[in-house]
């Protein structure tokens, strides 16, 4: 107990030692926190400077203006075809009695393809045939019963004399056969008498004769009017020819006087009774009214004069429907006569066969086609030219002439190459969704055997062959023809931009352009880098901003 105490006030009685807080130890920790967040920041630092490097660098795609050789041309894309086509189909229906041909026989324009039976058909034309020929024999009829209607209508004397009796006047209606007038030719009187055969066999028309009136020792000069053909048995058995004798009427002689003839100092063999040179009725010869009449009773009269008209029967009616039923039946044979011609088809090209659907013995028309599983009884091709349409834009049409070259290729030729030329350029162009294309027709060089019809191509028709020239991408040109440009210090060594700051807006003068290239006509020098902003890699950097 007094040990420790003794101790214990040593203690207290001993000067006191230095002995630092706690708390200032602390520094030292605070110092190595602050050096570990210095260098995390210095990385960080370093790490943002480095992709923001390549960030700029990224944001732009460069290239350089260079003298390139420049073709100016329109591509487009069509598919081949032939030059023509027929493609045989048919209307009637029957059996296939010919189809002499082969596929891939070269066939010429107007060869028989197909001849289909057609006898039914060629009975109709012959029935038409007769209906046409049994038309017009009715039509002529009418015409003539018209010509002869007007002819009669014009009532005539058929002998020279005086009307003395009438029995019409202008506006009667007359039937066929019914008198019009009496006609009397009392100036002249003829005599028959017989004279011997040998006799009469040498007189003639015409020759002088003496008459003798009987009852009278007056004597008339006359001829001989007619002489009979035939001989006949006169009095006492001889054979005697009758003679008529024409004698001018002294006034005194009528149909009751007789008298004698003497011929050349040949006398008759017996008298006979004096005549009227001519005692007619004249007759109308058609029905209708006396329309007109020129005669009256005591007037005198020539053979063939018109006395009276009537008026005609109207056949105009009956004539027109006749014409009528002569055209329908003229018709319905051609019509028969071109549809005969349907059931032999012939080809209307000269080309290949490509298929041959039908043959001799099948039947054709109907729904034989579809039940057969073809569309066409046979394809022919004019493979001597090959054809496509390429459409091309609204904006490129007016670049487009015929004749200028085409390069062509199909995909299904892999590394062969054709060529042609534009053969037509079609201005009747198509719309869709506002924009308008127009249909050039290129024609292939030679024919290729190696391109088929319906074989997909591409074209490039050659506007122009600009030679070598400045150019730079299209897609390096911006609105109002202004060309970002690497300036001074813009791009390291590597091409990459690094300082933005350093790029120059620049205006250009353009020229000529293909797909990829565009000329310049100033603005820019050979070896100038253009830039052109990258969307790609601006769109990416937008989104990795908008993440963060």
């Amino acid at each position: 107990m007094e040990a420790t105490q003794v101790k214990t006030q040593t203690q207290q009685n001993a000067p006191a030692q230095f002995k630092p807080p706690k708390k200032k130890r602390r520094w030292v920790r605070r110092l190595v926190a602050v050096l570990v967040v210095a260098a995390i920041l210095a990385v960080l630092l370093l790490r943002l400077m480095s992709a923001g490097t390549q960030a700029v660098a990224g944001a732009y795609l460069s290239d350089t203006a260079q003298v390139r050789e420049m073709t100016v041309a329109v591509s487009g894309t069509g598919t081949i075809q032939p030059n023509q086509s027929y493609k045989v189909t048919t209307l009637i229906s029957g059996e296939v009695l010919e189809a002499p041909f082969e596929e891939g026989q070269t066939v010429n324009k107007g060869d028989l393809l197909f001849r289909i039976d057609a006898k039914d058909v060629e009975n109709n034309i012959q029935q038409l045939e007769l209906n046409l020929r049994s038309a017009q024999l009715n039509l002529d009829d009418l015409l003539k019963r018209q010509a002869d209607n007007r002819e009669d209508c014009a009532v005539s004397a058929e002998a020279d004399g005086v009307i003395t009796k009438l029995y019409v006047e202008q506006g009667d209606a007359v039937m066929a056969g019914a008198p019009i007038a009496d006609l009397l030719d009392r100036e002249r009187m003829k005599l028959t008498v017989p004279f011997q055969s040998a006799d009469a066999a040498g007189f003639y028309e015409g020759q002088s004769a003496v008459v003798t009136v009987d009852g009278t020792a007056q004597t008339l000069t006359g001829a001989v009017d007619s002489i009979a053909a035939t001989d006949e048995v006169g009095p006492g058995g001889a054979l005697v020819r009758q003679v008529t004798l024409l004698v001018q009427n002294p006034g005194a002689l009528s149909d009751a006087s007789r008298g004698t003839a003497a011929i050349s100092g040949a006398a008759c063999a017996s008298g006979g009774a004096f005549t009227y040179a001519a005692s007619k009725q004249i007759v109308a010869k058609a029905s209708g009214d006396v329309d007109a009449l020129s005669i009256r009773e005591g007037d005198r009269v020539t053979d063939g004069q018109v006395v009276a008209v009537l008026s005609q029967t109207d056949m105009d009616t009956q004539i027109e429907s006749a014409r009528i039923q002569v055209e329908n039946a003229r018709l319905s044979l051609q019509n028969a006569r071109d549809k005969l011609e349907d059931y032999s088809i012939t080809s209307t090209i000269t080309g290949t066969v490509i298929e041959k659907n039908v043959d001799a013995g099948d039947n054709v028309g109907g729904s034989t086609a579809a039940t057969a599983g073809y569309t066409y009884m046979a394809v022919i091709y004019d493979l001597s030219e090959l054809t496509f349409d390429v459409s091309v834009d609204e904006l490129d049409i007016n670049k487009i002439r015929t004749g200028q070259r085409v390069e062509i290729t199909a995909d299904a030729l892999d590394g062969k190459s054709f060529t042609g030329v534009v053969d037509k350029v079609n201005i009747n162009g198509t719309t869709v969704g506002g924009y308008t294309t127009y249909p050039v027709t290129v024609k292939v060089d030679g024919s290729p055997a190696e391109l088929y019809p319906g074989m997909n191509v591409s074209a490039k028709i050659v506007v122009e062959q600009a030679g070598q020239v400045l150019c730079i991408p299209v897609d390096m040109v911006g609105r109002g023809d202004t060309v970002l440009v690497a300036g001074p210090g813009c791009l390291d060594e590597n091409g990459s931009v690094v300082d933005p700051t350093a790029i120059e807006e620049r205006q250009v003068t353009l020229g000529r352009n293909d797909e990829e290239y565009i000329e310049v006509l100033s603005g820019l020098e050979e070896g100038d880098v253009v830039l052109s902003e990258n969307q790609a890699s601006n769109a990416m950097a937008a989104m990795m901003g908008m993440g963060m």
